[in-house]
């Protein structure tokens, strides 16, 4: 009786000892959660909405861009044209952000639609998309 009890007691130890182990917390060193909003379906309408009215102010300046260039026409005097350096326009097919409503200083990606902080930013800046690494090079424009 006694020989069972002396080879159980180990194991008795060895379980205590298991349970009593500290299982690192990897949430731990991390940022606490910050309280999440909650969207309602007014403010998702609203989103919709002003999606829609900046996809159609898109649509209404590409179509005045096409509808602006000049056709050629032959010429029928000759100029003297000197070579000058060719002008090299600032590249403006960079899309703008959508502005949340309610929400002054954040905006929407254009790219995958998440929150970015744009506060104090003048509109109208070039700005590149924090969730995108550097490599990928993704800009907007603020609205």
């Amino acid at each position: 009786m006694k020989s069972k009890f002396l080879l159980s007691l180990p194991l008795i130890g060895c379980l205590a000892f298991a349970s009593c182990y500290q299982i690192p917390d990897k949430t731990r060193g991390t940022k606490p959660p910050t309280e999440v909003e909650t969207v309602t379906s007014q403010d998702q309408q609203k989103i919709q909405e002003q999606r829609d009215r900046m996809k159609e102010n898109e649509e209404k300046v590409k179509t005045e861009a096409t509808t602006d260039v000049p056709k050629e026409t032959p010429e029928t005097t000759t100029t003297t044209t000197t070579p000058d350096k060719p002008v090299e326009k600032p590249r403006s097919d960079y899309s703008f952000a959508n502005a949340v409503p309610g929400k002054e200083g954040f905006v929407f990606s254009p790219y995958n639609n998440k929150l970015v902080d744009v506060r104090d930013i003048p509109s109208g800046t070039l700005v590149q998309d924090p969730t995108y690494p550097a490599s990928e090079k993704k800009y907007f424009r603020v609205p």
